[in-house]
Formats: C-alpha cells, structure tokens, sequence
C-alpha cells in the first residue's frame, strides 16, 4: 500500500516536469500534497512486527515528515534525491582510495574539488576548460576584498567564456 502512495507521487512529478519551479509548487499543493496526507495517514493504521524492516520504514517516514514534505513547498526540489546521489557516488566509492583523504585538509579538499566539479557538470561546462579558466584566472583577482567578484566564475554565471560551455570539445 505504501508503495502505491509513492508510485502516484512519481507518477504526478512525471506530469510536472516541464513546469516552472512556481506552477509546480502550486500543482504539488493541489495533486501530491493529498496523496502524502493519505499515505501518513494510512501509516498511522499500519499494524508492524516490532524489529521488522517494515517498522524501520515506517518509523523512518514518521520522523522525516516535515524533510518529506519540504518538496511540496518549493517547486525547485526533487522529490527523489537519486541525481544527487549518483553524482556523489564517484566521490563516496573512491574516497578510501585516496590518500589524500586521510586528514580533515585533505577531506576538505577533495570535496571542493568534487563540488566544482560536479557543479560544472551540471551547469553543461566543459569541466576541463572551466577548471583551465578559473585557475588561470582567479589567482590575479582579489576576491578576498571584494566576495562579489567571484559571482563571475560561478559555473552558472552568465560572463563565463563561451569555450567552456561546448561540452562536445
């Protein structure tokens, strides 16, 4: 039953995809905000095996209800955290590889580097040349003064090059 429940929530994000992050926050609050009232409701009436996988799912959901929820209030989020987790697989498999990754600096590295990474992935960069730009770039600029002239390295910046965005080369 519970799994019915999450396969209409699917099902509903599925028709919301194209939407703007605004219309689907509102068609949420109409259309998935229902079924999520249902499904915690029917979780209050399920009768489990104490121990049972089950009642660690059950339990689960009833104490991340307000972080369940939070999709329906911001047309942005996904109600599935799958894309985020296959981009840090890579990261989270490898890590025990990395001697690096031994001492906090070194964690702490890695994980900015992950994030610029991942983040001009995202943003459709060509990683390498994004990577080339910033460090030939950044070094000259005093940021530390001035915080806001980094807004134009930004892999969603509008002012980065444009051979960093032909992800094909």
């Amino acid at each position: 039953m519970g799994f019915d429940y999450c396969n209409q929530l699917f099902s509903i994000e599925r028709d919301l995809a194209q939407l703007t992050p605004e219309e689907r926050k509102l068609q949420r609050q109409e259309r998935s905000k229902p079924v999520l009232e249902a499904y915690f409701s029917w979780v209050e009436t399920v009768n489990v095996l104490k121990g049972s996988k089950l009642a660690e799912a059950i339990t689960y959901s009833v104490n991340q209800k307000a972080s369940l929820c939070a999709f329906l209030e911001d047309g942005r989020i996904e109600l599935s955290s799958n894309r985020v987790e296959n981009v840090i697989r890579p990261f989270v498999v490898g890590r025990k590889g990395w001697l690096f990754s031994d001492t906090a600096k070194g964690a702490k590295a890695s994980a900015v580097v992950y994030s610029i990474v991942e983040t001009a992935k995202a943003n459709k960069l060509n990683v390498y040349m994004f990577l080339v730009y910033i460090f030939s770039k950044l070094p000259g600029i005093d940021f530390k003064t001035d915080r806001a002239l980094l807004d134009d390295f930004m892999p969603w910046s509008q002012k980065i090059p444009d051979y960093c965005r032909n992800i094909d080369k």
